[in-house]
């Protein structure tokens, strides 16, 4: 593994140092495409969207994110169709993120790929690890949610206010708490 970039070395689990200097520029680009995002007037939502792809690493159709927002890269995180993430969403993509159609992210909100050692040597050389998220079709995640690194979240979740997802997520489930705990199941029929 030793001739392969930081930036390849990140997406196999494994150590790598983020402050290589082609990461840094690539983040330093981030930075400036998500300033501009973020200073674009609200209602302009043509040119919104046109930055989000330009952002993202894949975009469906009609995604939505309300501004301010931030992400590590932007092009290691895909979105499908009617994706939508409101205020002080957070896509923190040093690993891989998927995100399925029709899911809606409530204020408040981090997906975080990134872990840090626990031997303190390699976290003082600045080193982490990511490890993949993936969110299914039609999830829920309502505020204040963190979702951490290699978790999947399937089919037609919730996830509860306040939430820590540190674990799977099996499809149609109601997950809550702090780290989350499926405490329901969700048959997905018309609740009265």
């Amino acid at each position: 593994m030793s001739d392969m970039t930081e930036k390849a070395r990140s997406f196999t689990e494994h150590l790598y140092q983020p402050y290589a200097p082609e990461l840094v520029e690539e983040r330093d680009e981030t930075i400036k495409k998500v300033y501009d995002y973020n200073h674009i007037y609200p209602l302009d939502r043509t040119a919104r969207e046109a930055k989000l792809r330009e952002i993202l690493g894949g975009v469906g159709k009609t995604p939505v994110i309300e501004q301010p927002f931030f992400t590590t890269y932007g092009s290691n995180t895909t979105v499908g169709d009617n994706f939508y993430m409101n205020v002080n969403g957070k896509l923190m993509d040093s690993g891989k993120i998927t995100i399925g159609d029709n899911v809606f992210i409530a204020p408040n909100v981090c997906i975080i790929t990134e872990q840090h050692p626990l031997n303190v040597e390699q976290r003082n050389e600045g080193l982490e690890y990511t490890h993949p998220i993936t969110i299914g079709n039609n999830v829920w995640i309502a505020t204040n949610v963190n979702v951490l690194p290699g978790v999947t979240i399937g089919d037609n979740c919730v996830i509860g206010a306040g939430s820590v997802v540190t674990r799977d997520i099996p499809a149609n489930s109601l997950a809550v708490g702090v780290p989350a705990k499926v405490i329901r199941h969700l048959d997905n029929a018309r609740e009265n």
